[in-house]
């Protein structure tokens, strides 16, 4: 999330925005936005359960988790970019959803 709030100039000049949501209750989602200095919309609250379910996000009983789960979403609401982590590494990157999108401006014209 650190990395997305350093790119926000970038993000919010090609027209995306950033949105994410956790599982933390509202106090420790408090502690991760204060460290980051996030500005842009974090969740908290989130079911690990029925959350990991609803996406189909890989869960871990063991530690009672799931793994990062992203998702690249169109102005038109269409998912166009799903992802699964299965552990620490595999997550998105914002240089790439940087790309995406301008190769998505470049085809429409």
């Amino acid at each position: 999330m650190a990395a997305f709030e350093r790119a926000q100039a970038k993000l919010l000049e090609a027209g995306i925005t950033v949105v994410a949501a956790s599982t933390d209750p509202l106090e420790k989602a408090r502690e991760t936005v204060a460290e980051h200095s996030l500005t842009f919309p974090v969740g908290y609250g989130l079911s690990v359960q029925g959350t990991a379910t609803t996406l189909g996000a890989f869960f871990e009983e063991r530690r009672g988790i799931f793994q990062s789960t992203g998702f690249v979403v169109k102005p038109d609401r269409t998912i166009v970019v799903s992802q699964y982590s299965s552990g620490p590494i595999g997550r998105l990157v914002w240089q790439d959803i940087l790309g995406l999108v301008q190769f998505y401006k470049t085809q429409a014209k």
